[in-house]
């Protein structure tokens, strides 16, 4: 009391502080007190205590233990311990508990600081447009979720300990945004983070984990972004996101459409495309970066739903389910990602779901590497999968997957098994040590190119109605077979590489049926190829050498055709016909060996125009003998695989006249010249050809005088539209530059966008070089050129293929030539497109449309070749149908002429069908009523 007035003293205010305690002079009884009286950014400083108060606060103050933290302690019988509804209060090293169940610090409003503070018995709860910013605080023994954000609040939570709490350790629901710093939210009952309605989350270098269920849940199109973060001892899923994605994110899942059917090479830059589409559609709404996901009870990441994801830097190990399981309509993008350590498998992805995988480890698994079911697509490029107890891949029911330079090594079974409506694409990927097989496919459908298989137990292992491709593949030290050819498969090995092998080299099972072309079998404990009963492979322009048994070894009933091959060195006799087998060899050359053919009686082997040297003991004979069948014929020095696409030249008919030989034959430029002259058509074409060849000759000449050349540029521009021909004058021009001496072999490779084009940045130059080196010393052709242009990309990934090609030009200017093709006008932008092509491609050739008379010629040459006749009225009426043919966009000139003549072949046959007994005229004569009418609407 004042003795003076004889009223009560009220507390002073000295230097804004104002003081609250139980007694003493010039201080607050009550906090609520204090603030009334406390002005604007004031300090309200609490004495040690407990007091039973519910606070609520609209101003600017602070409110502070005096004596530290875990001196005052702020708990109402029941509500809140403090209420924020307004200003931007600060709470410095208080305890706040809760009171009847609800929340300890409810803030609704405001922008508030809450710092090295201790909450229990309630949540925090931050909700519709508040701002809160918690710093070294405790959230524990709290009955709900610790830290709950809704509405459209924004939450700061950084350095803070949460946990143990009886649900979620942070919820973070409707449009609410909060940023975890340094915090650890550990030993919740349920989750420790929590997203639901549109949230976003960014938590940096947080412990989440020891939690009953997830670690981290997702739920909706939110946003998340977790950086540095752990994810340990889940009872559940490290990460978990099974909600929908926005609809702009699902407009991009049409990607998936278009990459249907992508599954062959071509590509293979088409299925990139396809599988680039999952990177595509993930828009960063959940990225995770240099996080580690450890001790799960179930999966790592488990994605559902169209939910999207992306992890970059991070480690998943002993994961209690798959370390990452993608299903459903999800997708994920994996940059340099590893999952070591794991009792099953490191990627499982099913449903629909797309997953793009960079630069990543999986090894050390309990089962496989990558596990892909459904209509699934993983692309994996420049991954390591390993040390697996299963195969390190599986494919099955409709799981597709593309390994780009990937090594698959050390699996306990086979290095990539694809099964049941598979299907692989594998480009320049290696397989050692696989314990079974490295590539097994059974009912299932594969493309390898360009890879390496090695140190397995068998090379290749194939089963299936569909027709697997080798191309340029190595396949070596074998402890059993290199590539075994299933009863009834059919496969293609092309530019093969199969040597040291346990036992054979290629194994056709009974009834199978291989395509062998430009392949070296040598070094091999066995036969170099092995034919069984009933199988009858293709095998063209082949080596085997090195063998311990047999170059070629026909069982009994087996059959094939082996033309342009070598044998050599062989310790039993290089070639074993069984009895009844009916193999037909052409072209043969057996050399240094002690005997060239062993023949059981009973044997039909047919041998035409073959040679040995150097054999001691030959009986082979040296004549031709007639072949029983007409074989497809090659082109180009190489073969086209029955089922595959035919050379554009046999499909267009402009190689009708065309020889059988390949640029490794020894041609002359006469030769040439007059194959160039039987083509259907083409009279300016082949006028400018042939005046390159001379020209070319006159500068070998002056060549060889020691005379300088003159400048000149080989590249040529071939402008026409489609089926005119271009291709297989293209392969020509090479054989012509070979026989000049110009170029050392003349072969052509043919690429497109989708072998230059990377679909990522810094793939291109790589692919465009890889292309380039293996057309040098013949013909690059690069159909459709101007697709690497598109029009009104200026950005495209395309300008640096060209930017590339011209430097590789300039590189290599006497080792090999290119030619581009395509629509006049889109060469004309082509050339526009970089200052160094109109410089480079001084010529063009161009290839006008095929004239009525030529399609029928080419029509009469499909005939004659398929054992057909013409009647006179017959082709009368096919030039009457060319002639009102439409010559729409459609019109594939000398293609189109093919299928007309398809078309005829299925109608004289449903004619001819319906006869008694026809006769040997019925079943070869062609009438007009045979032609289709139907071809006038195409």
């Amino acid at each position: 009391m004042n003795g003076g007035t004889g009223r009560t003293a009220q507390p002073v205010m000295k230097h804004g502080v104002v003081r609250v305690a139980e007694r003493g002079w010039g201080t607050h009884r009550t906090i609520a007190a204090a603030v009334r009286a406390a002005a604007d950014g004031a300090v309200v400083s609490l004495q040690p205590g407990v007091y039973r108060e519910s606070l609520v606060l609209d101003r600017t103050v602070t409110l502070t233990a005096a004596k530290g933290p875990g001196t005052v302690r702020i708990a109402p019988a029941r509500g809140a311990a403090v209420t924020v509804s307004g200003g931007a209060p600060v709470l410095r090293h208080l305890d706040l508990a809760g009171g009847g169940g609800g929340p300890a610090l409810l803030i609704r409003g405001g922008d508030a600081r809450v710092e090295a503070c201790t909450v229990t018995a309630g949540s925090v709860e931050v909700g519709h447009d508040a701002r809160a910013a918690l710093r070294d605080c405790v959230v524990r023994d709290v009955p709900g979720d610790g830290v709950r954000v809704t509405g459209t609040a924004v939450a700061a939570v950084t350095g803070c300990t949460l946990g143990p709490v009886g649900r979620h350790g942070v919820h973070v629901d409707d449009g609410a945004r909060a940023d975890l710093r340094g915090t650890r939210v550990d030993r919740p009952a349920a989750c420790a983070l929590v997203l639901t309605g549109t949230a976003a989350v960014t938590a940096e270098d947080c412990f989440l984990g020891e939690c009953a269920e997830d670690a981290v849940r997702v739920g909706g199109p939110v946003r998340l972004l977790l950086s540095g973060c752990r994810l340990h001892g889940a009872g559940g899923h490290g990460l978990r996101a099974d909600g929908c994605a926005p609809a702009a994110g699902r407009d991009g899942r049409d990607g998936r459409d278009r990459a249907d059917g992508a599954a062959d090479e071509a590509g293979a830059a088409g299925a990139a495309g396809a599988a680039g589409a999952a990177a595509d559609r993930v828009d960063d709404r959940i990225r995770l970066e240099r996080c580690e996901i450890l001790r799960t009870g179930r999966e790592g990441v488990y994605l559902a739903g169209e939910s999207e994801a992306r992890l970059t830097d991070c480690h998943l190990t002993q994961t209690g389910g798959a370390a990452l399981h993608v299903m459903d309509d999800a997708a994920l993008v994996l940059d340099r990602v590893r999952a070591v350590d794991l009792p099953g498998t490191a990627l499982a992805v099913g449903g629909d779901a797309q997953v793009r995988a960079t630069g990543c480890v999986f090894t050390r698994t309990g089962a496989n590497a990558l596990y892909g079911s459904g209509s699934s697509l993983t692309e994996l490029t420049d991954c390591e999968l390993s040390a697996t107890a299963y195969s390190a891949v599986h494919l099955q029911g409709g799981g597709r997957a593309e390994l780009r330079s990937c090594a698959v090594l050390d699996s306990e079974q086979h290095g990539v098994r694809v099964e049941h409506g598979g299907h692989l694409t594998a480009l320049d990927s290696r397989v050692e040590r696989a314990a079974l097989s490295g590539v097994d496919v059974e009912d299932g459908d594969a493309v390898l190119r360009r890879c390496a298989v090695s140190a397995c137990a068998t090379g290749v292992r194939l089963r299936t109605r569909h027709r697997p491709l080798l191309d340029a593949c190595e396949i070596r030290a074998v402890r059993t077979t290199g590539v075994e050819v299933g009863a009834g498969t059919g496969a293609t090995l092309t530019d093969c590489v199969v040597e040291d092998c346990g036992t054979s080299g290629v194994f056709f099972e009974r009834d199978s049926e291989g395509w062998v072309d430009a392949t070296a079998v040598g070094d091999v404990r066995g036969s170099g190829l092995v034919v069984w009963s009933g199988a009858r492979p293709r095998v063209f322009a082949t080596r085997v050498s090195g063998t311990a048994k047999n170059g070629v070894y026909a069982h009994d009933g087996a059959a094939g055709v082996f033309e342009r091959c070598t044998i050599a060195d062989t310790r039993y006799p290089a070639l074993y016909v069984g009895a009844k087998a009916t193999p037909v060899f052409r072209g043969l050359r057996v050399h240094d060996t002690q005997e060239d053919l062993s023949a059981h009686a009973d044997g039909e082997p047919v041998f035409e125009d073959c040679r040995t040297e150097n054999v001691s003991v030959s009986t082979l004979p040296a004549g031709a003998g007639p072949a029983p069948e007409r074989e497809p014929a090659v082109h180009g020095g190489r073969a086209a695989p029955p089922g595959g696409s035919q050379p554009e030249a046999d499909e267009e008919g402009a190689a009708g006249a065309a020889d059988e030989k390949g640029p490794g034959a020894a041609e002359t430029l006469a030769g040439l010249l007059a194959e160039l002259d039987r083509l259907v058509g083409l009279d300016r074409v082949k006028q400018e050809v042939a005046s390159l060849a001379k020209v070319m000759r006159m500068v070998k000449q002056r060549q060889e005088a020691g005379l300088q050349p003159p400048p000149l540029s080989r590249h040529l521009v071939f402008a026409g539209n489609p089926g005119t021909g271009k291709t297989t004058v293209a392969r020509l021009y090479g054989r012509i530059l070979a026989a000049l001496g110009m170029l050392s072999h003349g072969r052509l490779v043919e690429a497109d966008r989708a072998a230059l084009v990377g679909e990522y940045v810094g793939h291109t130059a790589p692919r465009t070089t890889a292309v380039f080196r293996r057309a040098l010393g013949g013909v690059l052709f690069i159909d459709e050129a101007y697709a690497l242009v598109p029009h009104g990309q200026v950005s495209d990934f395309g300008q640096e293929a060209v930017a590339t090609l011209v430097k590789l030009m300039e590189d290599h200017r006497d080792d090999v030539v290119v030619i581009v093709a395509g629509y006049p006008d889109d060469m004309d932008r082509f050339l526009g497109s970089n200052p160094g092509l109109a410089s480079r491609f001084t010529r063009t050739l161009s290839f006008d449309d095929y004239a009525s008379d030529d399609l029928v010629r080419i029509v009469e040459h499909q005939a004659q070749l398929h054992e057909y006749r013409l009647r006179e009225d017959t082709v009368a009426g096919l030039t009457s149908l060319f002639d009102a043919m439409e010559r729409t966009e459609r019109f594939g000139n000398g293609r189109t002429a093919r299928q007309v003549f398809q078309r005829m072949t299925e109608l004289h046959a449903q004619r001819v069908a319906d006869l008694a007994s026809p006769g040997a005229e019925d079943l070869t004569l062609v009438l007009p009523q045979d032609l289709p009418e139907e071809a006038l609407r195409s």
